[in-house]
């Protein structure tokens, strides 16, 4: 079985799309489950969710790592793949996973790459760039630019090395560092999510990258910015 961990938070606009793409994937729906982990939404979230999802719980551990860590806690399945409360997947996305796993078994994370929901040119030069990170980082083994709306671990090995880091941005480049340490972390170009874009919409694309980058080289932390639980319009 395969456990689909989304942290939400606020997000009663995305949260069905987001569902009802992982509930119309090729593979059967017996063979996954979906677990919803809320950072104490205000709106209708929940309730939304549990139309879809077969668990909806409200986390207890600290940011969106903790989020995720809670989901992967109460997993049933042998891998645990995340994704983002406000992207789309495609119907193929967990039979992809499932087949990566399958066919190296050396492997113990996988990530893929990523596509504006928004289509525009300047949204998709901007991911277009961070695909390319994506790619140097498995070319050259060194920095794993994977993200937390599509990636998938084998369970074991993410329990081993300590789940998430519990930090406000870059936690997934993180884990993907020690994860390279008892496993592969292998890149499926073909695995790919629409990603939101209303982060950079609202605040600016270079503004927000600046906020990641001064976040991450801080070790994960700061005063100065705060990257999650952010309210948009």
């Amino acid at each position: 079985m395969i456990s689909v961990v989304i942290p939400t938070y606020n997000e009663e606009a995305n949260i069905a799309a987001c569902l009802a793409s992982l509930c119309n994937q090729t593979l059967p729906r017996e063979r996954y489950e979906l677990i919803v982990v809320d950072g104490g939404s205000k709106d209708r979230t929940r309730e939304i969710a549990a139309e879809y999802a077969d668990q909806v719980f409200i986390q207890t551990s600290k940011k969106v790592g903790g989020a995720r860590n809670d989901g992967a806690k109460a997993a049933k399945g042998e891998i645990v793949a995340t994704t983002d409360a406000d992207c789309v997947i495609p119907p193929d996305w967990l039979e992809r996973i499932e087949e990566d796993f399958a066919r190296h078994p050396d492997v113990v994370q996988v990530y893929g790459l990523v596509y504006p929901k928004e289509k525009n040119l300047k949204h998709s030069i901007s991911l277009a760039l961070a695909n390319v990170f994506s790619r140097l980082g498995s070319w050259t083994h060194t920095m794993y630019y994977t993200l937390g709306c599509n990636t998938a671990f084998r369970r074991e090995a993410f329990i081993e090395v300590g789940m998430y880091r519990c930090i406000d941005a870059g936690d997934d480049l993180e884990i993907a560092r020690r994860t390279s340490e008892v496993g592969k972390v292998f890149l499926d170009t073909s695995l790919r999510v629409a990603f939101d874009m209303r982060r950079y919409e609202q605040f600016g694309t270079l503004k927000s990258l600046w906020e990641w980058i001064y976040i991450v080289v801080r070790g994960g932390n700061s005063e100065k910015y705060s990257y999650s639980k952010r309210e948009y319009k």
